[in-house]
């Protein structure tokens, strides 16, 4: 099958593998419809998370078609239609009992590489490292989907394929974000970073229940789509001095009552710290530029919470006097996709949510490559790059 393989820092080709099959009894393998990019693919592809491996297959977020079911698959016939959360869950440990599918203590089959440094594993995810578990990913013809009774969720009709692929990844994750601000009527969340996971984030938000919803951000196509599709208040951090100054006169001195940081390691910022955080980076003395993280925990009210969505490794400058002192709240995970998707699904089927916006561009799997460069540039304003293998 055609794939697209990661063979080094910036160096990624579409080229022939071989075919994933079953091979534990509960497997499926899936025949990929769409598969899109994510803005966590570029902490690799730019060197700032190790564990890759020349010919690996990438891609995370993804939904298709059953092509061939294990033994023991009990509620997929081939044929079905179906979007899969990108963390893999075992759906008997404690953790996936308990709901926290990307915690789960199963699927993890390379746990050694990541508990010297985080105590304890994840559980896997697709085409991620191998410290996440060296899974192939869905940037393929075909992708192979572990315990598919309890990974793979059919699409409703009348949800099409692109409404569908948001909820493997961008929309779970921003609606934990949204989940995690234990939001009450009246209040005001602030998003930092607009792009797919902090608009589902905003969205989220507003469907739980937020009065207001305001979204920082600098890029102007981007903070149009937050005011038009979904209906929040913007900011762009670029033309402002102080974005904490702009929030509290928003919040009549306040600050909002939460913050959801959808940004991760490669942020942007202005002045000085900005160009601290590239060169230390750059060294490869931290591993994160985590400007919107200090914003939003300087940002939130006291006694707020912070909900981080952003991929991290290794922060400096963290602010934990701030986080003490101000009495804040900080929630964080990897998304709970299994949790959520069902519902989301049916908000999306009730005209509750709208996600096919975020698909900005659509090409064949031959072009991923320049999809990437799309992507990661932002060029012609891109959000996500769909891909159809």
């Amino acid at each position: 099958m055609r794939a697209l393989v990661w063979n080094g820092v910036n160096d990624l080709a579409v080229e022939t593998v071989r075919d994933p099959g079953v091979i534990n009894p509960h497997d499926v393998v899936l025949d990929v419809t769409l598969t899109v990019t994510c803005g966590s693919d570029l902490h690799f592809i730019d060197g700032y998370l190790p564990g890759m491996r020349s010919g690996d297959v990438f891609g995370h977020e993804f939904m298709g078609v059953v092509a061939e079911v294990g033994p023991e698959v009990e509620r997929l016939k081939v044929g079905d239609r179906v979007v899969v959360p990108s963390f893999i869950g075992c759906g008997e440990c404690f953790y996936c009992t308990r709901d926290m599918w990307s915690l789960c203590d199963t699927t993890n089959p390379n746990a050694a590489l990541q508990q010297p440094l985080m105590g304890f594993p994840t559980g896997g995810i697709y085409g991620y490292t191998h410290p996440f578990g060296g899974y192939a990913g869905s940037h393929a013809e075909f992708v192979r989907v572990p315990f598919g009774d309890v990974n793979c969720f059919p699409v409703p009709e009348g949800v099409s394929d692109v409404q569908a692929l948001f909820t493997s990844d961008a929309v779970p994750t921003g609606y934990t974000g949204a989940d995690y601000c234990d939001i009450t009527p009246g209040d005001t969340v602030a998003v930092f970073g607009a792009g797919a996971v902090g608009l589902m984030a905003a969205a989220s938000a507003r469907l739980l229940g937020a009065e207001r919803v305001i979204v920082v951000d600098r890029l102007p196509e981007r903070l149009e789509l937050a005011r038009t599709r979904v209906g929040a208040e913007t900011v762009d951090y670029s033309q402002v001095d102080s974005v904490q100054e702009v929030l509290r006169e928003a919040t009549g001195g306040r600050g909002p009552d939460a913050v959801i940081e959808a940004v991760g390691m490669e942020g942007h910022g202005t002045g000085v710290q900005e160009a601290y955080d590239r060169a230390k980076q750059a060294l490869r003395l931290e591993t994160d530029r985590a400007t919107p993280l200090r914003e939003a925990i300087l940002a939130c009210r006291k006694g707020g919470v912070v909900a981080v969505l952003g991929v991290y490794g290794l922060t400096d400058k963290f602010p934990m006097g701030v986080v003490l002192n101000k009495g804040l709240t900080i929630r964080a995970s990897q998304q709970h996709g299994q949790r959520y998707v069902p519902r989301l699904l049916q908000h999306i089927a009730d005209g509750e949510l709208d996600t096919s916006f975020l698909a900005t561009h659509e090409m064949p799997l031959e072009d991923s490559v320049r999809g990437y460069e799309m992507f990661k540039e932002k060029q012609d304003g891109c959000l996500r790059a769909v891909f159809r293998p």
